[in-house]
Order: C-alpha cells, then sequence, then structure tokens
C-alpha cells in the first residue's frame, strides 16, 4: 500500500533514456537526494522497458492511488483508465483525445502535442466542433475540457492500450501506435476517425490561420488513457508529483532538467530529508523511463541505527547512481 500523500513524494522523469541525458548523470550534484536515500531503504523496484506504454511514473502513480482492477492487480501496459478515474461515470469507457501536430521526416512522423503547440481556445475550439459531429455518427461523445484535452466516451473505447502523450511526445509515432487487439473493431473505428481528422483539420480554417502565423497546424489527435473501471474504486489523494523534470525532459532540454534537479533537491527533497531526519514515515519514488523505485524510512531499531553507522562509516553512493538505473 502507499503512504498518504503528504509523506509520499512521487519524481517522474528522475532519469531519461536520452544519451545526453545519460552522459549528464555523474556531473549531478545532489547532496540531499544522497542523504536520504542514505535514510531510506529500498522498498519495491517496478523494472520494465523503455518501450512500454505506460511510463514507469504512471505505473506508480495508479498504485499510489490505487487504481487497481477488481481482483488488485494492476491495469496490463497502456490500460491504465485514466480518463475513467476523473469521471463521475467510471464505468462508462472513455479516453483523452490529444490535438496534435504530426511532423512528417524522411523517416520518422514525430507527434508533438498541444502543449508544445501553444495551442488556444481560438484555434482549438472550432477543430473540436468539427470533429464532434464526426465522432457522434461513430458512437463518441466528445466534450471539450480546453485547448489540449478533449474527452471521449463510447462503448469503441473499451479494451484500448494506447501510449501516453509522456511516451511518444517528440518522438516517432511508429513505436507507439494504439494496440487494439482486445478490442479490433473499435481500433479500425479509431484509426478510421484520426484519418478523417488528419484530411478535417487540414482543410479547416483553423490550419490556414495557424500557419499565417507561423505555428504548427493541428493535423490530427492522439488518444491516451482509455478503458473503464470494472469496480467501484475509492481512489487515494495523490501523491506530490513535482513537474519540472517532466516539462524539461519532454522538451530534451537536459540543461533545464539538471536546472530542474538542483531546484527539487533544495526543495521538496530537503524537507523529505528533514522529516525522515525527525523520525516521520516518508516514502520517496524516483521514476525514470525504464524502471521505478519505491524507498521508504528504514525501522529505527537498534540493528538499524548500527546499520547506518557503517553506511556513515563506508559512504554514501552519489545520488546519480541510483538514478542511472532507472
Amino acid at each position: 500500500m502507499a503512504s498518504e500523500p503528504a509523506s509520499h513524494l512521487l519524481v517522474p522523469f528522475a532519469s531519461a533514456s536520452d544519451p545526453a541525458c545519460r552522459a549528464a548523470l555523474p556531473g549531478l550534484q545532489l547532496p540531499r537526494l544522497t542523504a536520504l536515500l542514505a535514510e531510506l531503504q529500498p522498498a519495491y523496484t517496478d523494472t520494465g522497458t523503455e518501450h512500454s506504454l505506460s511510463a514507469p511514473h504512471e505505473r506508480a502513480l495508479a498504485e499510489a492511488i490505487g487504481l487497481l482492477r477488481a481482483d488488485g492487480s494492476a491495469y496490463g501496459d497502456g490500460l491504465i483508465p485514466w480518463a475513467a478515474a476523473a469521471s463521475t461515470e467510471p464505468h462508462v469507457p472513455q479516453a483523452w483525445f490529444t490535438p496534435c501536430h504530426f511532423q512528417v521526416g524522411m523517416e520518422q512522423v514525430t507527434l508533438l502535442p498541444g502543449e508544445q503547440l501553444g495551442l488556444s481556445d481560438e484555434h482549438a475550439r472550432p477543430l473540436f466542433d468539427a470533429l464532434a459531429t464526426y465522432g457522434a455518427e461513430d458512437g463518441i461523445a466528445l466534450r471539450y475540457e480546453s485547448a489540449t484535452r478533449w474527452h471521449a466516451s463510447g462503448e469503441v473505447l473499451r479494451g484500448i492500450a494506447c501510449a501516453s502523450l509522456d511516451r511518444v511526445g517528440g518522438r516517432s509515432v511508429e513505436a507507439w501506435m494504439t494496440d487494439s487487439a482486445a478490442n479490433p473493431a473499435g481500433g479500425l473505428l479509431l484509426k478510421r476517425l484520426q484519418s478523417e481528422a488528419q484530411m478535417l483539420f487540414y482543410t479547416h480554417a483553423a490550419h490556414d490561420a495557424r500557419e499565417a502565423l507561423r505555428l504548427h497546424p493541428v493535423n490530427g489527435f492522439w488518444v491516451s488513457g482509455a478503458g473503464a473501471i470494472d469496480h467501484p474504486t475509492p481512489l487515494r489523494p495523490a501523491p506530490t508529483l513535482p513537474d519540472g523534470l517532466r516539462q524539461a525532459a519532454l522538451q530534451a532540454d537536459w540543461t533545464a532538467w539538471q536546472q530542474a534537479w538542483i531546484a527539487l533537491d533544495a526543495g521538496e527533497i530537503a524537507q523529505w530529508l528533514e522529516r525522515a531526519r525527525r523520525g516521520e514515515p516518508v516514502t520517496l519514488t524516483l521514476c525514470g523511463e525504464r524502471a521505478a523505485q519505491r524507498f521508504t524510512n528504514a525501522p529505527r531499531g537498534a540493528g538499524a541505527r548500527i546499520g547506518r553507522l557503517f553506511k556513515n562509516l563506508l559512504g554514501n553512493a552519489p545520488a546519480w547512481k541510483t538514478l542511472e538505473t532507472l
């Protein structure tokens, strides 16, 4: 079971697979994280691959808030029903549709999500209205939540495994296409709707308006967080979830990522270190693109004190040694 949110710090993109990030790790000076890790013990490691549809921090977050299947097991890869979890009708199949720009290169198609496009209501709302009509014909009800997030609901969205934007943003879409093996009819319908959206958006006035402003036009949408919750689930509040590392990593800005780590080390990490040293129960979950590792307080018994004494005598391993395993 996850700790209470006030004592649980969950860090997405604590490390990343990009070679530039890996090269930067040994130079990352994080004294408070090093000290905090010395106060804690590894409690659980979730080991996967950097090609899974669900990123490690998404799996860790789902577990922390209690988003599990009726039998208590975790949802399968790409099947965490995030849209349904945020709904008042979680039993209804739902998903997020994110307007995006598919950038066609010589050898690959790269996705730029709405939050990287500077997309405003002025351009997003007319595109949403146009797509909503097409969706309704296929049994998909669309609701406008923001310029970068459109809510979809309908039976076609049940059993659709899809990669989150944290996986596919800024990358080639080929490795992250939706897996609809459990719902092939739904998968075909979504692909058709995505093709229709491509043509619809290309001929829309918003396309020309954005090009005139030298902005990337919206030429499609990405499906994520699809599915339904198969039983009533009272979810727990989320852990503390800093976003600075994530924002920098998705932009592949590793200088900003290092600066975000320094700020996090001086901020929340320092607070968690103080709590741990006071003997308060704390949990730290560090997530990379392959794995997540959860740490909790070591017991305060005599044996634990002797263990920490030996640790101090031997010296603490620098924090980056832990980050490179994620």
